[in-house]
This record gives C-alpha cells, structure tokens and sequence, in this order.
C-alpha cells in the first residue's frame, strides 16, 4: 500500500472512530512523525479527507476534525429524515422477499452486536440504510444522501447511546422492516423519518446535556428530554411529517 493510501485509511478511521475528536488539531508535521512517513503523503492525505467534508483547513490555520453545531445538525438530521422517509416510501411497494430477509438479517447481526461492537453496529446500520435506499429504485435520493449521511456523527450517536436506547433503536429497525415487508408507503415513511429525526433529537440532547455543570444534567433527563426507555419523548421531536400522516401511516394495516 502505497503511504498515502496508508497514512489516508489510518487518519479517517481514527476521524470516524473517534480516537480524533471533533476539533482535534491536525498538524502535519506531527502526524507524520506519529505514522513514520513524511510530510507530503500527509499532506496529499488531508486533502482526500477534506474533500469528503470530515476535516476543515484554512490558510495559515493547518488543519483539524470538523465540529457540527446544533444548528448544523439539526438540520442533518431533519434533511436525512425527509429524504430517508421518501426512499422507503418508494420502496415499500417494490421491495423483494429476499431484500426483507436481508434486512432482517442486518438487524439480527446489529442485535447481536449491540453490546460488544460498536464499530460493527455502525457498519451494520449504514448497510442497513443503504439497502433500503436501494430498493427504492430512485436514481436520484442515494447520491443526494451522500453528503448527508456524515459517518462520524453516526458513529458519535451509537457512542452516546445507553441500552435502553440501543434497544428502542434496535426496534425501530424492526418496525421499519415490518413496514416495508407489508407495502404500505405512508408507515414506511413514517418509521423511517421517526426512526432518523429520534437519533438527532438523542444526539443533541446529549450535547446539550455534555454542556451542563454535572449537577444539572439529572434535572435535564426530567425535563423529558428523554423517556424511561431512554428514547427521545414524542413531543421532543421535531418531525417533518404532520401528525395525521404520521398516524394514519403507523395504523394502516398491512397491505394498504
């Protein structure tokens, strides 16, 4: 392997796994020193990584991991819930037996996972998503979710997550599979958008949380920034589907 290719795999999954934290300095001539190789495979290296969004440059300024606020994500999260909703709407009505057994399969491996591997359930996840934008036929929706889907900030809200909130995410999953197998369109946009805008509105609540003095943080968990379940509380989440198709898309029966 070239040491480009070398020094580029190694910085992004150090980006992605979190081992270089949002905000972390990228300096040139330390890394290279840390990897062994010289300055310009780093250099040509930074470039690559800053052309998929993960890093920021600027002149006389070097280099560091890029940070999201919660304006920034807020609206990721709210992008991704539309345009995630419409892939599987478009693909409840189309999807294969096989494509709903691979689907299945995701969240067994993903369930399996949970509580041992989280690198895993974050490669796991994007396959899932994928598969199902994938069965939406739609030539247009995957490459505009491209450079939305930010792997690190997937990533960030697994790591945030506590067990009851991996398992109500875990069931989601369930539901979304459930919703496809049965072709309605509107339950299928909904468990997908309700699925997405909840792992934002966790994510931030954690920021938010991460921002308080230690013994503020009790008081924000009762202010129903989250329920029992460790999920985000319905009227927490700001969704772009109004109330009457989402409700009529969870209580469809299947088939319709």
């Amino acid at each position: 392997m070239a040491a480009v290719d070398l020094v580029y795999e190694t910085l992004r999954e150090q980006i992605i796994s979190g081992v270089l934290p949002p905000g972390a300095k990228l300096g040139e001539e330390e890394l290279a020193a840390s990897l062994g190789v010289s300055r310009t495979p780093v250099r040509e290296a930074l470039r690559r990584i800053a052309s998929e969004g993960l890093i920021e440059t600027a002149p006389n300024r070097g280099s560091w991991v890029r940070t999201w606020s919660d304006d920034e994500l807020r609206s990721l999260f709210s992008a991704r819930a539309l345009l995630e909703g419409y892939a599987a709407r478009l693909a409840a009505p189309r999807i294969t037996k096989d494509e709903v057994r691979h689907l299945s399969a995701l969240c067994d491996a993903m369930e399996a996972a949970q509580h041992r591997d989280l690198a895993s359930v974050t490669a796991l996840n994007d396959e899932f998503h994928t598969a199902i934008r994938e069965a939406s036929g739609d030539p247009v929706v995957p490459g505009l979710l491209a450079g939305l889907i930010q792997v690190p900030v997937v990533a960030r809200t697994f790591r945030s997550y506590n067990p009851e909130r991996m398992a109500h995410t875990m069931t989601q999953h369930r539901e979304l599979v459930a919703a496809l197998a049965s072709g309605s369109t509107a339950w299928a946009e909904a468990a997908m958008s309700t699925h997405v805008l909840s792992a934002g509105n966790w994510l931030l609540n954690r920021y938010a949380e991460s921002r308080l003095p230690a013994d503020a943080t009790g008081a924000a968990d009762e202010t129903g920034a989250a329920d029992e379940t460790g999920a985000p509380s319905s009227s927490a989440v700001e969704s772009p589907i109004s109330p009457t198709t989402a409700t009529n898309g969870v209580e469809q029966s299947p088939g319709e």
